[in-house]
């Protein structure tokens, strides 16, 4: 083992870290942590700079728009900021940081990043109809006991593992 790279933080103390994390947002912002809403923010804003007219009409995009506040302004944005450039002082930091392609191994470097790209926004699409991503319905949902949480974190877990087992089984 290279001798430059740290170990991982212990499951526990991660996450006390977390959930201490997690406490201070609320006590200092009022609002718990999530970051699905800053793509739905980056898309309204996008979407406003392309097609103002066609993005406002739209009953979902649209009221993102109001007001004249530029949506990357909000805290939301900052804090996928924030979280960006930690993940990657931590993994240079610890020496872990390296460019690489996992996954199944039939479908190369280029079919690994496709799969990875519609998994993401298959996962995006189904938090934005859960209303929170696993962070901020589960995470932010399950800290105050909201039943929601409980019922999204079963089944988001059920759902990748079935569909780990099925990739597992159709292309390993």
């Amino acid at each position: 083992m290279n001798s430059n790279i740290r170990p991982f933080w212990p499951p526990l103390t991660a996450g006390i870290a977390l959930g201490l994390a997690l406490f201070l947002t609320f006590l200092l912002t009022g609002h718990g942590l999530g970051a699905s809403g800053f793509f739905t923010r980056l898309t309204a804003w996008f979407g406003g700079e392309i097609a103002r007219p066609a993005t406002e009409a739209n009953s979902y995009l649209g009221p993102y728009l109001k007001g004249g506040v530029n949506r990357l302004s909000d805290w939301i944005t900052w804090e996928v900021i924030g979280l960006l450039a930690g993940a990657f002082v931590a993994a240079v930091t610890s020496g872990r940081f390296r460019i690489r392609f996992d996954g199944a191994r039939g479908f190369g470097p280029v079919g690994r990043v496709a799969l990875a790209i519609a998994g993401g926004m298959l996962s995006g699409f189904g938090a934005r109809l859960a209303r929170g991503c696993t962070s901020g319905i589960g995470l932010s949902g399950g800290a105050p006991l909201a039943t929601a949480a409980f019922v999204f974190l079963i089944g988001f877990f059920v759902a990748g593992v079935l569909v780990s087992m099925l990739m597992r089984r159709t292309w390993a």
